[in-house]
């Protein structure tokens, strides 16, 4: 099966409808350019902005603004990186886990509006779970699947592969498949997710 291709518009609108249903606020937008948009447009001056690990908000920008300060937001993340201090930075990280805004991507998403996020050290779920208030999930529109097994799928033979090779290409010793978590459902007005009409992230 083909995981990087788009999906055409009746799978699309679908899956948004199935997302709503399920307290996940979802929007298609047509590229990386209005993707961008609309994230800032979600966050209000002065909020608490986290993000985990995502080639996603590389690729529409949102990282290199948030690191260029060039924003009305706080970024916890700068703190923790330039913190050299193994066990001071562990701690910044899981207080983190607490950011008034958690942004990051996911790995798949079925037609009927469930979302699968694989991870290696599990340190981006607590916020996507519970304890951020605000979660704002960035997506290419490839990640749509069928069902869970081929959401399950996608992310055996598609996405570990591509992100163990994309770490070793950096000296890393390569990705870990540690953990897998399932959205069934979400409780109202804490996630949103934006669709990007592109092939984004892996």
């Amino acid at each position: 099966m083909d995981f990087s291709s788009l999906p055409d518009e009746n799978t699309l609108l679908a899956t948004l409808q199935a997302l709503n249903a399920r307290n996940i606020a979802t929007e298609v937008v047509d590229n990386r350019s209005e993707a961008l948009k609309t994230l800032k447009a979600y966050l209000p001056d002065t909020a608490e902005v986290m993000t985990g690990s995502s080639m996603t908000l590389d690729q529409i920008g949102f990282t290199d603004l948030l690191k260029s300060g060039n924003h009305p937001w706080v970024n916890l993340k700068d703190g923790i990186l330039t913190e050299k201090d193994p066990k001071k930075q562990a701690d910044l990280r899981r207080t983190a886990t607490l950011s008034q805004y958690f942004l990051g991507s996911v790995h798949a998403i079925t037609r009927d509006g469930q979302v699968l996020v694989c991870s290696g050290s599990g340190s981006q779920i607590p916020s996507y779970s519970f304890s951020s208030p605000h979660v704002i999930w960035v997506a290419g529109a490839q990640k749509i699947v069928p069902d869970l097994g081929v959401g399950l799928r996608r992310i055996e033979e598609y996405c570990f592969p591509h992100e163990d090779k994309r770490m070793k290409a950096l000296g890393a010793v390569g990705a870990s498949l540690s953990q897998i978590w399932i959205v069934r459902k979400s409780a109202a007005g804490r996630i949103k997710l934006i669709f990007v009409k592109e092939v984004l992230g892996i």
